[in-house]
């Protein structure tokens, strides 16, 4: 493998964060002798992102650690449709007030990952809406939709996918992608930039982005996605029985948000360390070469470090304190998810659903059927069972490790 001239390349190579590239050998020469702008696009959707958008915001943030300018665009217009890529359906749309709320709660992630600012490797947020609400229809299909094939857009798998499995793609959503290479043209423009990542599901949209730059301004801009990020066990990273985990604290509490890291799968421990935390390399070969009971001690470790990454370090080590006490001293840690019951008795199934151990009381039935349900530490054979809870707190458990407290 030939070596990298600059950090940015060589950095995200030895983390595993390349999946392809447009012209690396012209990326890395140029990031090798001047401070490169680059940016992802997130739309804003929801009030938070959830861990399926971190690898993305871990880019930004290597790029800054590497000396360069990270933009983070937020789809205040694109939000307005919605992309197609790799939906099964159109996502609902939200209005413009919605938009913007989401938008301002977003932007309290990327606090915690990035150093924003006025300087040449601090961070700014910008918002496509700033040029996108003002496009004029016609002129922006004579000056920009000459410039595109519908028989290339068709051939994109973000799109074949969706026809193929004969899925309605509305004409809005069908614009999408000419929006997305707009951004990338308006920020080349704007804000210098020379360089849009993301997911390997948005290699179309970036390609799109590049030739619009180069044939309307000759400009010369890059493009890096980065693989899809599943599991050991074949699943999409972030998706959980229990639902998206989300990086927002007003959205998952921070003890959940812990215990996601903590039940990594021993296989992922490594790679995850590479892309997820700071920990240098050498460091990382150590933990993820762990055999045995050992390994527990690096997911310990990733779980901490994640965690006071996205909530800070007082949140990590709350909970850590509290997954010590309840797997180690077998007491209730304070930041479990916690259920009061008023009348000071609840049925098993209820108890489990309401501590959100269970997505449904089907599969709470079907958890205490299969001997995965205990109350403090007891299986419970009855799915009728009633638990009683007085003074002091009652401990419930889905398995190993999913707890929940009951308090009267």
């Amino acid at each position: 493998m030939t070596a990298h001239k600059s950090d940015l390349l060589r950095l995200l190579t030895e983390r595993g964060y390349i999946h392809q590239a447009t012209d690396a050998s012209a990326l890395d020469a140029l990031a090798a002798t001047s401070v490169v702008p680059g940016y992802i696009g997130f739309d804003a959707t929801a009030p938070s992102l959830h861990v399926g958008s971190l690898v993305q915001i871990m880019l930004l943030r290597r790029m800054q650690q590497t000396g360069h300018k990270p933009i983070v665009l937020m789809g205040g217009g694109t939000s307005k449709i919605g992309d197609p890529s790799f939906k099964d359906e159109a996502r609902k749309l939200l209005t413009t007030d919605m938009i913007a709320g989401n938008v301002a709660s977003i932007q309290r992630i990327f606090d915690r990952f990035l150093t924003f600012g006025e300087g040449p490797s601090d961070a700014v947020m910008v918002n496509n809406a700033d040029w996108l609400d003002k496009l004029e229809y016609i002129p922006f299909l004579r000056d920009v939709g000459q410039h595109f094939s519908i028989n290339r857009m068709l051939s994109f798998d973000s799109v074949k996918l969706r026809l193929d499995r004969e899925q309605s793609l509305s004409f809005l959503e069908f614009n999408y992608m000419i929006l997305q290479a707009y951004d990338f043209l308006e920020l080349s423009r704007r804000n210098g930039c020379r360089l849009q990542m993301g997911g390997s599901d948005q290699w179309g949209n970036i390609v799109n982005g590049i030739e619009l730059a180069r044939r309307i301004d000759g400009t010369e801009v890059f493009g890096v996605t980065t693989p899809l990020i599943t599991t050991a066990d074949g699943g999409k990273m972030g998706k959980t029985v229990s639902g998206a985990v989300w990086l927002h604290e007003d959205s998952l509490p921070a003890y959940d948000y812990w215990q996601f890291w903590r039940n990594t799968h021993d296989k992922d421990v490594g790679r995850f360390l590479r892309l997820f935390t700071d920990l240098p390399l050498d460091e990382i070969a150590r933990l993820e070469a762990l055999g045995g009971a050992e390994i527990n001690e690096a997911k310990k470790i990733l779980a901490n470090a994640a965690t006071a990454m996205c909530r800070g370090a007082e949140a990590a080590e709350a909970a850590a304190e509290t997954a010590r006490k309840t797997f180690e001293e077998g007491s209730a840690g304070e930041q479990l998810p916690t259920f009061s019951v008023p009348e000071g008795s609840i049925g098993i199934v209820d108890a489990l659903l309401n501590l959100g151990l269970v997505a449904s009381k089907g599969e709470a039935r079907r958890l205490i059927k299969g001997g995965g349900a205990r109350i403090e530490g007891d299986k419970v054979a009855d799915e009728n069972a009633i638990v009683t809870v007085g003074d002091a707190p009652v401990r419930l458990s889905a398995g190993k490790k999913a707890h929940g407290v009951l308090v009267r």
